[in-house]
This record gives C-alpha cells, structure tokens and sequence, in this order.
C-alpha cells in the first residue's frame, strides 16, 4: 500500500469558507468540521525500554521520559483535565512551562487547546505549541494519538536541537494526561 496524502486535506478551504460552517453538536454551538478533528485511520508503534534493553539490544534512544502524571477532574469540565495534569507533571519534575521547547496539545476541539493554553498563561500564537500542527490539523486516531504525539515530540526536539517537551492530552469523561520528554544528548 502506498499513502500519497493525508486523508482530510481541504485545499480549496478559506477562512470565508469557514466562516459558513454549520455547527455539529447543537444549533448555536461552535464546533464545526472546520475546527474539530476528522477520525482517521492510522498505526503507529513506540518502544519504550530500561536502559539495559538499550544496551542489551543495541537500540539507540531518541528522547528520555522524564516524568508523567494522569489526573482526573468532573467530567462535565473534562476539556480542563490536561491543565491539572501539566502542573502535577512539573511539580514531579521540579521543572516550568519556560523550560518547555516544544509544546505538544492534543485536542479534538480548538475550543479544549484554546483553553487549556490559555489557563496555564501561555499566548494563542506561542511558536513553541504545536509547531507541526495538532489533531485538527493531522487528524485524531482513536487509541494511537499518544503515541503518535510522543513520537512527534521526540522527533521536534531533535529537529530543532530542543532540550524538553510537554505533551498532553484529554480522555473522554475527565482525564487529563501529561508526559515530559528530554532529548537524549548522551550515549547509553
């Protein structure tokens, strides 16, 4: 099989076109299939290993997790989850969000990202959110969105010789997540 294209490219979309969307969920709602994610097909695979599986199966690493932290809040506020999620995470790694290069948000709604970025202070446009685009913009495949975010995350770092990155995501009724990863600047 051969993939020539991603599944939901809208080359003749605009923002006027946008503009004329009709809601989803409800009649004077804001979601609409311009800022909501498609469901995609998708696969991925991540290996996550001790350092002794790096060194007895000669692997070399590409980034390192720091720390992580799941917390749940009311479900009727779950779009908030990730922001409780990403303070427990920075309180276990003793580190804050001006240490982050990259900043990885995945939201099915800009709605959700929206508000978890502007809760924790950062600005809509900060360069270091997103840099290769979020669930909107790759599409959302259910059960392989973390890894794929992961390995985005890892990949960004080396790309742009970054140190940190927060990756975060909500789950359905309450759960938020956040993962820090380091860059491996070493040899195992």
């Amino acid at each position: 099989m051969i993939v020539s294209q991603d599944e939901f490219i809208r080359p003749s979309i605009t923002v006027e076109k946008l503009a004329t969307l009709r809601t989803v969920f409800k009649k004077d709602g804001t979601v609409t299939t311009g800022n909501a994610s498609g469901l995609n097909d998708s696969v991925a695979a991540m290996l996550v290993v001790s350092d002794d599986a790096l060194i007895n199966y000669n692997l070399t690493p590409k980034a390192r997790i720091v720390a992580s932290a799941v917390l749940g809040v009311e479900p009727k506020i779950m779009d908030i989850g990730p922001v409780y999620a990403t303070r427990k995470v920075f309180a276990k790694a003793g580190l804050e969000l001006k240490d982050m290069d990259v900043l990885e948000f995945n939201e099915a709604f800009s709605a959700k990202a929206l508000a978890c970025i502007r809760e924790l202070g950062l600005a809509d446009d900060d360069p270091r959110i997103n840099p290769n685009g979020g669930a909107i913009a790759i599409g959302h495949p259910l059960g392989m969105s973390g890894t794929r975010i992961l390995q985005e995350a890892s990949n960004e770092l080396i790309r742009s010789g970054g140190k940190y990155d927060l990756a975060t995501m909500c789950v359905g009724v309450g759960m938020g997540y956040a993962t820090l990863i380091q860059r491996i600047l070493y040899s195992i």
